[in-house]
């Protein structure tokens, strides 16, 4: 274990791998058990605060817009003031978020307090990965702890549905958020008990940047999410298709000219960091996608209420945690680029064998292949996610955990919002589910080229 460093407020003492795991990924957790949970909620929230499908997709998505636009500054933040300080406070702004959805009057105040989440969930996704790498300092020791990691946010992602199920049949969809409340509590009480923190690396921060991002982010999302809705050749959805692509150009003149880029640029040395990035961002297009769009069609069109609907997506969800468990021991023995191969590969198959599920399908059929395309993509993300890490090496693990959980969140941001627009495209079910298999196949082949094309044995970083 490191020693405390002068920065730290508390002595080094002897803890638990087990203790520092859980209090490093209580965070992430709970945001993941929270956005599995809405899902499950959406149909009930849509009666209760009258709230239309594109309503629905804005509170999935308005935590996402924030969550990604707002976790490089989150990684800044963590280098200028300190991993730990940015994980509590973090924990502390997602905690008031998710009062604030608990006692939401409306859906306009939903989303807005979904923004609130996501900024907070912002603050504390890049430092728990950061204080993950800076706690163990072997690199097998540290991939298997992130293996474990990976494991825990796979679990939560897999009970969530059947948490919201529960709590949404017992106590009405509120108590989905009020659930964070203890947990968030236990997370900075454990955080400031238990991780010592490391020295702060400052380094400027681009608020123009930032904000280029935030634009870019919003304006994609709008256009997603309501063309289908005032129509493609609306005022505001031209204006939003205007305003993504200036954001977007100016955003990678700064990065390539500027002074104090957002990402330091010594990450981009090997092509095996961006390849990643764009793994993270076409897996979690698919999966939550599919997470979406699944919801909503075991509700919708096979009439399953809140509790059913967790109790069927559970095995679906619960492939993820295994294949995370068992990517470990392949990485261990063939490396990172083995298990991403080849769990992308059954993936292709999988969502394509998908792609021909109608409203009267058994449901058998339908979680065998959904498991077995989950529990392939499970086998798939803990290897990329320490590709990453190990590549960044200490000296850049906040901006590299940043820069991958910001562009796994915009993949989830825009694979929600394009189940939407094919939800309102096609009137029946049976037109909507070739059409969503289809482009969650297309995601999972296109995040396959780029693992056999760019990903190599890397060189790692110190």
């Amino acid at each position: 274990m490191p020693s405390a460093s002068p920065h730290s407020s508390l002595p080094s003492a002897p803890r638990s791998d087990s203790l520092i795991i859980l209090t490093l990924a209580i965070g992430f957790v709970m945001a993941m058990i929270d956005v599995t949970a809405v899902n499950v909620a959406l149909s009930d929230i849509a009666l209760d605060l009258s709230v239309p499908l594109s309503g629905l997709v804005w509170v999935v998505d308005g935590y996402t817009l924030t969550f990604a636009a707002l976790l490089l500054a989150g990684g800044a933040l963590a280098d200028q003031f300190g991993a730990r300080t940015a994980y509590q406070a973090g924990l502390a702004v997602f905690l008031i978020g998710s009062i604030l959805c608990g006692l939401a009057p409306g859906g306009n105040f939903l989303i807005a307090a979904r923004l609130l989440q996501g900024a907070g969930a912002a603050l504390f996704m890049p430092s728990s990965l950061s204080l993950l790498t800076h706690t163990y300092e072997d690199a097998r020791v540290r991939a298997r702890m992130l293996g474990i990691w990976s494991a825990l946010v796979g679990a939560s992602s897999a009970i969530g549905p059947l948490v919201g199920g529960i709590l949404v049949h017992a106590f009405g969809w509120r108590s989905v958020f009020w659930i964070n409340v203890p947990l968030g509590v236990l997370g900075i009480v454990l955080v400031r008990l238990l991780i010592v923190a490391p020295p702060p690396r400052p380094r400027p921060l681009s608020l123009l940047s930032h904000g280029m991002g935030m634009l870019m982010l919003s304006g994609l999302s709008f256009v997603l999410i309501e063309g289908p809705v005032l129509g493609w050749l609306s005022v505001p959805v031209l204006a939003s298709v205007a305003l993504t692509v200036v954001s977007l150009a100016s955003l990678l003149h700064r990065e390539r000219s500027g002074s104090h880029p957002l990402l330091p640029r010594d990450l981009f040395a090997t092509s095996s960091f961006a390849a990643a990035n764009g793994t993270g961002f076409l897996i979690n297009f698919a999966v939550f996608g599919q997470l979406f769009l699944l919801s909503l069609y075991l509700t919708q069109a096979r009439g399953a209420d809140a509790l059913t609907a967790g109790l069927q997506l559970l095995p679906m969800m619960a492939a993820f945690t295994f294949g995370n468990l068992y990517s470990g021991r392949v990485s261990a023995r063939l490396g990172m680029r083995v298990p991403m191969l080849a769990g992308l590969s059954v993936a292709v198959v999988m969502a394509l064998g998908l792609s021909f599920v109608k409203t009267d399908t058994p449901y058998w059929m339908l979680v065998v292949g959904a498991v077995l395309m989950n529990l392939a993509v499970g086998t798939a993300i803990p290897a990329m996610t320490t590709t990453v890490m190990q590549v960044a090496g200490r000296a850049h693990a906040n901006s590299a955990a940043a820069a991958l959980n910001a562009n796994r969140q915009i993949g989830a941001l825009v694979g929600v919002a394009l189940m939407g627009t094919i939800l309102h495209m096609q009137p029946e079910w049976n037109g909507r589910l070739p059409l969503a298999f289809g482009a969650i196949a297309a995601a999972y082949a296109g995040a396959w080229v780029l693992v056999y094309r760019f990903i190599h044995a890397a060189k790692l970083a110190k």
